[in-house]
């Protein structure tokens, strides 16, 4: 390894009460390049994303509500990619603390709250598209987190592209909302559970 990186693992102290809750939830300690990245990414999707649903017909089949799903789980997903790329999230949830694998898997079965908004209220109460995809991100979670931790990072690679071609095939959606699958899977099998080594420049921290 370059003499300017190594690779932290403590976790920094965060503040009591609510902000401290916050710091835990996003990952302690995350740097102010790490923080520009994330707003920025975000910004430029969420932006990309308006500016595709604005060029289709969506707008003028989707009610108020499907609308703000949409929106909503977007800003998630753009947020949640980038957050959980970062290294203080990947040193939060895959620190060494026995409550550490409870709190990535309860982070993920969460989700499934993203899955039944979609389907129920953007596809109209799909239970095909709900169902199957809440299976896959179960047995998806399960594979990547009870792999070998040396095999982790190609497990998850292998359950995202299976996710990705079941949606593709077998639970299809409308053109307007293909990027859901792909950065839904993306967020919680790869960046999220996949443990990687937290490293960094010295005048980063």
């Amino acid at each position: 390894m370059r003499a300017d990186i190594k690779i932290i693992w403590d976790v920094p102290s965060t503040s009591p009460g609510l902000a401290g809750r916050l710091e835990r939830f996003m990952g302690p300690g995350k740097s102010r390049a790490e923080s520009a990245v994330e707003t920025g990414g975000l910004l430029g999707c969420a932006a990309l994303l308006a500016a595709g649903v604005a060029a289709s017909d969506a707008l003028h089949t989707w009610s108020v509500v499907q609308i703000l799903v949409v929106a909503l789980v977007g800003l998630d997903l753009f947020g949640g990619v980038l957050t959980n790329a970062t290294n203080a999230a990947k040193r939060w949830y895959h620190r060494a603390d026995p409550g550490a694998r409870r709190a990535r898997l309860l982070f993920v079965s969460a989700h499934l709250v993203h899955l039944a908004a979609v389907g129920l209220i953007v596809l109209s109460g799909d239970w095909v598209w709900i169902l199957g995809n809440s299976a896959l991100l179960l047995c998806g979670a399960a594979a990547v987190e009870f792999a070998p931790l040396h095999l982790r990072r190609p497990v998850a690679m292998a359950m995202l592209m299976a996710a990705l071609l079941v949606n593709l095939f077998w639970l299809q959606v409308p053109a307007v909302l293909g990027w859901f699958a792909p950065l839904f899977f993306l967020k919680l099998l790869v960046c999220h559970l996949v443990p990687e080594a937290p490293m960094e420049r010295r005048q980063d921290v």
